[in-house]
C-alpha cells in the first residue's frame, strides 16, 4: 500500500503544534497560580483527575465495549449491536467522556479538595483537567503523528498497517486516515488545532466551575448532571461527524466548539463564579 509523502514543511508546522501544545497550557497555568497565588497542587489534582477518570479508567472500559478489536480482543454481542447503529455509537461515545469526566471533578470536589472552598478552586481545578488533556492531545498526539510522518516517508508506515491487520482490524481505517491528514497537513490545520484546544480548556473551567458549586452546595446538586449532559453533548456532536450523520466542514466544527466553550464558561462565571458568597451550605 502507498502513502504520499509528507513533506518537511508539514513536519516542522506538527512539532510547532506539539511544541506549543505543551508550551502554552504551562504558561497559562503558571501566570494564574502567580496572580491567584493558588497552591499548584490544585492543579495537579485538576490534571490527574483527567489522567485517571479520562485515560486509566474510561478508554479501556470504553474500547471494551465498543472497541474490542481495535485493542486485540475478540468482537462480542454488544459492540456489534452498537457499532450496526450509528446514533447509538455516537451517543455512548459522547456519553462516555461525559459521565467519567464529569464525576471525576465531583469525585475530586468531594475528596481531596473537600477543604478548599474558595471560587479560585474551581478554576485552578479546570485549568489543571484541560490544560494536561491539551498538552496530551496536541503534544504527544503530534509527536507521535511526526513519527509516523518519518515512518511514511521511509517506507516503513506499510508494516505497521501489516501488524493491524493481523491484530487489530478496525484500526486499519483509522491509521490510513491519519496517512492522508499528515500529507496534508499545513499552519491552517495547527492553528485550528490550537484554536479548538483553547476553547476547549474554557469549557473544561467552566464545567469544574459548574461541578464545583454542585459540590459546594447541596441545594444546587442538580449542577452535575447539567455538567454530564453538556459535555455529552459537545462529543456528541464529534460523534457523529465520525459516522457521516453530521458533516459540516472542519472550520464550521471548530465554531461549534468555541461557540460551546464560550457559553458554557460564561453561563458558569458569571452565573456562579460572580456571584459567590462567603457563607454557603456545608458540603454533603
Amino acid at each position: 500500500m502507498e502513502f504520499a509523502k509528507v513533506s518537511t514543511q508539514s513536519l516542522v508546522m506538527m512539532g510547532l503544534t506539539a511544541l506549543l501544545g505543551i508550551a502554552l497550557p504551562i504558561v497559562v497555568v503558571l501566570i494564574w497560580k502567580i496572580r491567584k497565588k493558588e497552591p499548584m497542587t490544585t492543579i495537579l489534582i485538576g490534571a490527574a483527575t483527567f489522567l485517571l477518570f479520562a485515560l486509566v479508567l474510561e478508554k479501556p472500559i470504553q474500547n471494551v465495549i465498543i472497541f474490542p478489536t481495535a485493542m486485540g480482543l475478540p468482537d462480542h454481542a454488544v459492540s456489534r449491536f452498537i457499532n450496526a447503529r450509528p446514533l447509538l455509537w455516537a451517543f455512548l461515545v459522547g456519553l462516555f467522556p461525559g459521565v467519567f469526566e464529569e464525576t471525576g471533578r465531583l469525585v475530586a470536589f468531594k475528596t481531596v479538595l473537600r477543604k478548599r472552598r474558595n471560587r479560585e478552586t474551581s478554576i485552578s481545578h479546570g485549568l489543571g483537567h484541560g490544560c494536561f488533556e491539551a498538552m496530551f492531545l496536541i503534544g504527544v498526539t503530534y509527536i507521535e503523528y511526526i513519527a509516523l510522518g518519518i515512518m511514511i516517508n521511509t517506507g516503513t508506515f506499510s508494516g505497521l498497517i501489516d501488524q493491524a491487520a493481523a491484530q487489530a482490524p478496525d484500526a486499519i481505517g483509522q491509521l490510513t486516515a491519519i496517512a492522508d491528514q499528515l500529507a496534508a497537513f499545513s499552519a491552517g490545520n495547527m492553528a485550528l488545532v490550537l484554536v479548538e484546544r483553547v476553547f476547549a480548556v474554557l469549557y473544561h473551567v467552566g464545567a469544574s466551575i459548574i461541578v464545583f458549586y454542585a459540590c459546594k452546595d447541596r441545594k444546587r446538586f442538580w449542577l452535575y448532571p447539567l455538567a454530564v449532559i453538556l459535555h455529552t453533548a459537545l462529543d456528541f456532536i464529534a460523534a457523529l461527524t465520525m459516522v457521516n450523520l453530521f458533516n459540516p466542514s472542519p472550520v464550521v466544527l471548530e465554531v461549534i466548539v468555541v461557540v460551546f466553550g464560550i457559553l458554557t464558561f460564561l453561563g458558569a462565571y458569571f452565573l456562579l463564579y460572580r456571584k459567590d458568597r462567603p457563607k454557603m451550605e456545608e458540603i454533603l
